[in-house]
């Protein structure tokens, strides 16, 4: 037997010790598919953190085609060169890894990805609003993947680290942040509390790249904040629907209509979304009964979010937006613009219309599957074209920009007030 016939018996020998591999973690693989009872999570996200919904569901699959006998053979054949010629020992888990992500990345679906059992926990901690993480909002530009600081948490661990609203997040620790969705990114933001998380961070105005060492901290994030504006318009800001969002926006609203409020700016400028049931109590609360958000998926099924007879308040509304305003913020606008029931103000919204489902899966991994659209009220899927608002505005901010912002120096809320006192007016 000469060198090459050697060869290829050794190849084959290792082609089929590969495809006793494969053929096991195939079809377990497809058997937790198959067969398994799983929790659906529902996710609204925009550029932002994936906020859950929990619902239960059995899925079930009819046909798997990718998977056929062609590429199960050429799996096997790939890890018998793996096996005869790669330099380095091979992590069969890791392997394994690669293989789901591969075929959840064949999707060409930027929304859709799979992730292990400790990148799924991470990606839970989300829905709580409570987690290790270092206080600042991020969001995510659709086309250059850029992403950017919006928003720095006062007394958080970004604050202390000299971070500001506006920088541009480059690497965490080496990971380029273009190289992947954002929440995927976050979940190497977070961390173990007390340990740090190194940022390079790009600063308008700076020569040369900053760079942050930021200590993770266990942080209770506030996603609601309000003031009176005058003595009759009253001022709600909401940056991302998680879960405390409902009761700190009626506890906000409450306090509101105490001191007088007769009219609302509501702000969900740079809101990267959240949680469906969120927005839609949050929705329930002041506009009237009626369709506020459907659902259609695959098979053409339908499923409606709807409003009651009953309000917390009844008063005109403007609704800041821009073109960060995503998601369950372009849920809430939606609404409030086929309602007539207020104006947007501000400039076109994200344009994401479209629902992802987490799919928990038998060993603790899970998947992300982008498995429905969304329509508003009147039957609009604004995926990929935004929301225009009603009076376009460029933000403008006309207080000083280094002492902390005052809502009254913002273009924006004044051409809101000046629409609101118009109605009030109307109305007397």
């Amino acid at each position: 037997m000469d060198d090459y016939e050697e060869l290829e018996e050794k190849l084959a020998q290792e082609k089929k010790s590969a495809s006793d591999f494969l053929k096991g973690l195939v079809i377990g693989f497809l058997g937790t598919i198959l067969s398994l009872t799983v929790s659906v999570y529902i996710v609204t996200q925009l550029m932002g953190r994936p906020i859950i919904i929990s619902k239960s569901a059995e899925q079930k699959a009819d046909r798997i085609s990718a998977l056929d006998e062609n590429v199960l053979k050429k799996i096997n054949e790939l890890m018998g060169y793996i096996n005869l010629y790669f330099y380095d020992e091979v992590d069969d888990e890791k392997l394994a890894n690669g293989i789901y992500a591969g075929l959840m990345e064949g999707l060409d679906d930027k929304y859709t990805g799979y992730y292990t059992k400790e990148e799924y926990q991470d990606l839970q901690i989300s829905a709580k609003q409570n987690y290790y993480g270092i206080g600042a909002m991020l969001s995510q530009d659709r086309d250059s993947m850029q992403v950017t600081i919006t928003h720095v948490y006062e007394g958080s661990p970004a604050e202390a680290a000299g971070l500001k609203n506006g920088d541009v997040i480059t690497l965490v620790e080496d990971l380029e942040s273009v190289s992947m969705e954002l929440s995927d990114l976050v979940t190497h933001i977070r961390g173990e509390e007390g340990t740090t998380v190194h940022l390079q961070v790009y600063r308008e105005g700076e020569p040369d790249y900053l760079e942050f060492d930021v200590k993770r901290a266990n942080i209770d994030l506030p996603t609601v904040s309000h003031r009176m504006l005058d003595d009759r318009i009253g001022y709600i800001r909401i940056v991302e629907f998680g879960e405390p969002t409902v009761e700190q926006f009626e506890a906000a609203a409450n306090e509101l209509l105490e001191g007088g409020m007769r009219a609302l700016v509501l702000d969900v400028r740079d809101n990267p979304g959240g949680m469906l049931t969120s927005v839609t109590e949050i929705l329930d609360d002041f506009l009237p009964e009626g369709t506020l958000v459907y659902m259609q998926n695959k098979q053409g099924e339908r499923q409606d979010y709807t409003s009651s007879a009953e309000r917390m308040f009844d008063c005109p509304v403007a609704v800041l937006i821009n073109g960060n305003s995503a998601s369950a913020s372009e849920i809430l606008a939606g609404a409030v613009r086929d309602f007539e029931y207020g104006k947007l103000i501000g400039t076109k919204t994200y344009g994401k219309g479209v629902v992802q489902t987490i799919i928990g899966l038998e060993d603790g991994d899970a998947i992300k599957l982008t498995t429905a659209k969304y329509f508003t009220p009147k039957g609009e899927n604004i995926h990929g074209t935004g929301i225009e608002p009603d009076i376009e505005l460029d933000f403008e901010y006309q207080g000083d920009e280094t002492q902390a912002y005052d809502a009254l120096k913002d273009n924006q809320v004044q051409k809101a007030m000046e629409v609101l006192n118009k109605e009030i007016s109307a109305q007397q």
